[in-house]
């Protein structure tokens, strides 16, 4: 599966069938994690087979089924550590993807006493994601438009919005399939003369950790080369 695919594919799954994922598809993903940890300096941690986690009131609430792995994003606290661990624990969820797995953004419907991640002094947890085989099948949020995400060029030599070039409009269309916290798309994006970027967010819950997924899933659809963030 490419990865563009697997960014209009992906849908957030909380109920999952309780097979084990195979011991290569984890290793790859460890893997990915240790990449991700040195390039954002992170320490996120891959946890499998503790379904104590998700074992209280508010998974319950939150309708999570049968989930026994995770990912748990953490790293010392900073200004930055919210948008760092949503731009790489989307490249996880897109690689899981693309390896036949679903996952789910989670932010409170889980238990932080039961799950077994370690936070050492001065670090923060941001949240988890879960990580399994789907046990349902789920229909993509209604998104926004183009229009509502965009905000209106400068200087004033840039192009008019007519004139957007296509990978920009290619990476707001990817941005627009990124998961965001109740559904809320608070992320903006502008174009800064001929090939530069800027993308924002409106204040809102886990406001950053959003901006953070919707500047990969920007990337992805763009190309990296053809933009320069700003």
């Amino acid at each position: 599966m490419e990865i563009l695919d697997a960014i209009r594919q992906r849908r957030s799954i909380r109920r999952y069938d309780p097979r084990p994922i195979e011991g290569e598809k984890l290793e790859e993903l460890r893997q990915l994690a240790a990449e991700c940890n040195r390039e954002g300096g992170l320490r996120i941690q891959l946890v499998t087979d503790d379904p104590a986690a998700f074992d209280s009131r508010l998974a319950h609430y939150g309708k999570f089924r049968n989930v026994r792995n995770y990912f748990a994003l953490v790293g010392r606290k900073a200004s930055d550590l919210e948008e760092r661990a949503g731009y790489y624990g989307e490249r996880l969820v897109l690689r899981a993807e693309q390896l036949g797995l679903a996952t789910c953004w989670v932010a409170l419907t889980y238990s932080k006493k039961k799950a077994r991640v370690a936070v050492a002094e001065g670090e923060e947890r941001v949240c988890v994601i879960s990580l399994g085989y789907a046990a349902e099948t789920a229909h993509r949020h209604k998104s926004k438009t183009f229009e509502q995400v965009v905000l209106p060029p400068h200087p004033a030599d840039s192009p008019q919005a007519e004139d957007y070039p296509d990978w920009f409009r290619r990476g707001v269309e990817a941005a627009l399939y990124a998961p965001t916290a109740i559904n809320q798309q608070q992320f903006r994006f502008r174009l800064c003369g001929n090939d530069g970027v800027e993308a924002t967010t409106r204040w809102g819950f886990y406001a950053k950790v959003d901006l953070g997924i919707a500047k990969l899933h920007f990337e992805l659809g763009a190309g990296r080369g053809n933009f320069r963030w700003c």
